[in-house]
């Protein structure tokens, strides 16, 4: 992980403010989605992006039962045959 130097204050509702430099370099917007998550000592945040449930691929992505699916997974399991 690269230090980036800036340091913020969490303020009294557990808010910290991403620098203007970060966002941009990140292409992060107002109102964008951004997934936090723990590895191992670390505070990880993320910029969402939806991906296929099954392989990960965010390209390219169907909805089927509300849940995303790249074209590549769907022909795979249109490709599959049921053994009666």
């Amino acid at each position: 992980m690269k230090s980036t130097g800036i340091i913020r204050r969490m303020d009294e509702l557990g808010r910290v403010v991403i620098p203007i430099e970060i966002r941009n370099q990140f292409n992060i917007v107002e109102k964008d989605p951004i997934e936090i998550y723990v590895d191992g000592s670390s505070i990880v945040l993320k910029k969402f992006e939806p991906n296929c449930i099954f392989c990960g691929n965010t390209k390219d992505l169907l909805t089927y039962n509300d849940k995303l699916i790249c074209t590549n997974c769907s022909k795979k399991i249109g490709a599959l045959k049921q053994d009666k």
